[in-house]
């Protein structure tokens, strides 16, 4: 078992020709045929690619399903010919692989793993244990079968090029909110509120000690946000943060007034850590639009009362 990590693993760059390991460590996908769209979409983009053996399987037996889904994790992490690896989609289950996740192998082959939602667990227990960068961002069966060009050139800037993150922008049919203006710098940690939540108390969640955590959800109503936010609070988290960068969050929108009632659930979460920068509106979550984020990896943030931010890191996230 590997306990632990002296700094951040940065995975290599991604570079035309390179091979793409495909796997579903959370739900299947219900429409194959968005797998097929994405892996042709993939090798458009000059990319060979290698699904698992069990890619998409569907078993009612949650062992024999962790069996088959650990059992590619472990294979494409320890391929040489495969240099990143990607997700289907989220869903639910991942949380279950991680007491069975070897992370000596995957500190001894680092490497590129992207996806985001429920794929928020995996990406924090393997940075907790092992200091590798992943990438929450688009996968298969969610975005990459159809790309927006914001979602396009994000990610793949992200993947592809040491420098590009240095300045990320926000799409611009997302305003940003500012509930608290400065600046801040700190380790980028965060992910799906509802996954993550759920791993409080668990040795797989990071330090958020001087931290800029970053959050979104879907289809979760403000008071279902609000019981979250108040565990994190009541675990004391929050108050460890440096900074809280909201997301995309949808409420149910048939309910008048959702927006509202969650504008102020995260005003009065940005006002019980004094210290902290806090802004709402980031393209970031189940949105078309989506910025990829690289976890673990230590950014810069500073936005201003009328809402202008910026956001860069201060070191590279992916080697070249």
């Amino acid at each position: 078992m590997f306990f632990g990590f002296m700094k951040n693993l940065t995975p290599k760059a991604l570079r035309k020709g390179d091979t793409i390991g495909l796997i579903s460590p959370s739900s299947h996908c219900a429409y194959p045929e968005k797998i097929g769209q994405a892996i042709l979409y993939l090798e458009k983009n000059g990319y060979k690619v290698k699904p698992s053996l069990h890619l998409n399987r569907i078993d009612p037996d949650p062992a024999i399903a962790d069996k088959e889904k650990l059992h590619d994790i472990h294979s494409m992490f320890s391929d040489p010919a495969v240099q990143a690896i990607f997700c289907v989609r989220g869903g639910a289950g991942a949380a279950r692989l991680l007491n069975n996740i070897d992370y000596s192998l995957i500190a001894a082959n680092p490497k590129i793993l992207a996806g985001y939602s429920d794929i928020t667990a995996l990406s924090l227990a393997i940075y907790t244990k092992t200091g590798l960068i992943s990438f929450s961002g688009p996968m298969l069966a969610t975005e990459l079968y159809a790309p927006t060009p914001y979602t396009e050139e994000h990610f793949w800037g992200m993947l592809t090029s040491p420098n590009y993150a240095l300045s990320l922008q926000n799409h611009q049919s997302h305003p940003v909110t500012c509930f608290r203006e400065g600046t801040a710098e700190g380790q980028l940690i965060g992910g799906n509120l509802s996954v993550l939540s759920s791993m409080i108390g668990t040795p797989f969640l990071p330090s958020f000690r001087e931290t800029l955590l970053f959050l979104e959800d879907i289809n979760e109503p403000a008071y279902r946000i609000d019981r979250m936010l108040s565990h994190l609070s009541n675990a004391n988290l929050l108050s460890r943060c440096n900074a809280i960068l909201f997301g995309q969050f949808y409420g149910n929108p048939e309910k008048t007034g959702e927006d509202e009632r969650l504008k102020r659930v995260f005003e009065y979460y940005s006002t019980l850590n004094n210290h902290a920068t806090v802004l709402s509106g980031l393209s970031y979550g189940h949105v078309l639009d989506l910025m990829t984020i690289p976890v673990g990896a230590r950014f810069r943030i500073e936005i201003s009362t009328s809402g202008n931010f910026s956001l860069g890191a201060l070191e590279a996230v992916i080697e070249k």
